[in-house]
């Protein structure tokens, strides 16, 4: 890395490339053990890390929205420009979510529902998220890191209240989008990881090279404090809430997993930049191409294709077919990797499209 301000920064790579591995494993085990290993210790300490894997998604997605939304500003755009500009992203992540959730069905040969295409997944809450964030393009620099940081706080906060209110006049279709709900990703709690994202997306890009250190170490003390308050105000025998579940909407978990964040944040800088420096690594190769490997491993985790393996493997086989998934992975961003960095003629199908990707940095 040259500089805060400038290129794409590598240690955000690296902790895409390990939630991709976290989530691979815990995907892994959530289709395929059976129910007597669900009761044990692998199966907890798997889904345990595991849900801390989409919340590193969402936390990066904002900092890369963050990101979109400062390049409007070097390039001088006006505010109306930024904003169409993020509808843009939003619309982008919308369209994914929605073609993620026609191919998964599709695939499925009749096997599943119509009503599987309206499931709220990590991409949906991805896009309405960022549709109702981009007014912050308004916005200067300063201003979105903090308001941002308040509308995290404020969705963690108000979590617990969503669930208490009664949501029967909307659609389910619906309602999932906003409700806390153990099988969805709803924007209550799971959308303050993207509004957080923003912050340290913007902080990030106010950041000089030389201050880089300093703000890792910070992203440190502030992850430790705060998980170890999370935890202190969890475990206190009275609760400013009448209901709270805290493995589904607590403020708690958020700001639990939020600690988690950024001291990893801080780790993967140490690491990328002090360690393992411009060598290739498996770990950011994930990364770079982590949403082809979502949407390819939830087919193959979740699809018909090993459908005869669901609910059947012991821990270690599971640990035996993470590890091989993980391998496939590897090698299907390797390839795509090589693939982009392939010229095609001028009279190919792809041409303007590939020639725009590469434009772009994608």
């Amino acid at each position: 890395m040259t500089g805060a301000k400038q290129g794409r920064l590598p240690f955000l790579d690296w902790m895409r490339g390990v939630a991709a591995v976290i989530m691979l494993q815990g995907h892994t085990f959530h289709s395929f053990a059976t129910p007597q290993v669900r009761t044990g210790g692998p199966y907890n300490l798997s889904q345990f890390f595991g849900g801390e894997g989409p919340a590193i998604f969402l936390f990066l997605t904002g900092i890369t929205f963050a990101f979109i939304l400062h390049g409007g500003e070097q390039k001088e755009l006006s505010g109306w420009r930024k904003w169409t500009g993020a509808l843009r992203r939003a619309r982008y992540l919308f369209v994914l979510a929605f073609l993620f959730r026609f191919q998964m069905w599709a695939f499925s040969l009749g096997q599943s529902p119509w009503t599987d295409l309206l499931k709220v997944d990590v991409l949906n809450c991805m896009g309405l998220t960022m549709l109702l964030l981009t007014p912050l393009a308004f916005g200067t620099l300063r201003r979105r890191a903090v308001w941002s940081a308040g509308i995290g706080v404020a969705i963690a906060g108000l979590s617990p209240v969503v669930s208490m209110m009664s949501w029967t006049w909307l659609p389910p279709a619906v309602s999932d989008y906003f409700v806390p709900n153990l099988n969805h990703f709803a924007i209550f709690p799971w959308g303050s990881f993207i509004a957080f994202g923003i912050s340290a997306g913007c902080l990030l890009r106010m950041a000089k090279a030389d201050d880089m250190n300093r703000l890792m170490q910070w992203s440190a003390l502030a992850g430790f404090g705060m998980f170890l308050s999370a935890q202190y105000f969890s475990n206190l025998s009275y609760s400013m809430y009448a209901t709270s579940d805290f493995w589904l909407n607590s403020p708690a978990l958020v700001f639990s997993k939020l600690g988690v964040l950024l001291v990893f944040a801080a780790a993967a800088y140490l690491w990328v930049h002090y360690v393992v420096g411009d060598q290739w690594s498996w770990v950011r190769q994930l990364g770079t191409t982590s949403l082809l490997v979502y949407w390819v491993h939830i087919e193959i985790v979740y699809g018909t294709w090993f459908g005869f393996w669901k609910d059947r493997m012991n821990a270690a086989e599971c640990v035996i077919c993470s590890v091989l998934l993980i391998l496939a992975m590897i090698g299907l961003s390797i390839a795509r990797t090589r693939l982009k960095k392939v010229r095609l003629p001028q009279w190919a199908p792809g041409y303007a499209v590939l020639n725009q990707q590469r434009a772009s940095g994608d």
